[in-house]
């Protein structure tokens, strides 16, 4: 089944500005958790491109490493897409919940 990421059920939307929003949001990411969810989460980056990317980084990195640190499943996927003419978006949601949603 062909889906865009925009289609995915989320629970929180992240705008963030900088590297320190970045690591607020994984943060908060961690502490809300991601198994037993059936939505994710979408982090919205400005489109300046070394920014974006180094955003992408801390947000992927460190949900990842967040989740190893409380010992859950780091089981998550993810996709970076344009989400409007300012903004990139990253989806992130758990693949056990992406299956249950029949994507």
């Amino acid at each position: 089944m062909e889906f865009h990421p925009k289609d995915l059920p989320v629970s929180k939307t992240y705008d963030l500005k900088d590297i320190k929003d970045a690591s607020d949001a994984v943060e908060d990411m961690v502490k809300l958790g991601f198994s037993n969810r059936r939505e994710g989460f979408r982090v919205l980056m400005p489109k300046e491109s070394k920014l974006a990317k180094r955003i992408g980084y801390t947000v992927t990195t460190g949900v990842t490493y967040g989740l190893r640190q409380k010992k859950e499943t780091r089981d998550i996927k993810y996709w970076t897409y344009h989400y409007d003419e300012n903004h990139y978006a990253i989806v992130l949601i758990s693949s056990k919940g992406l299956t249950e949603l029949g994507f």
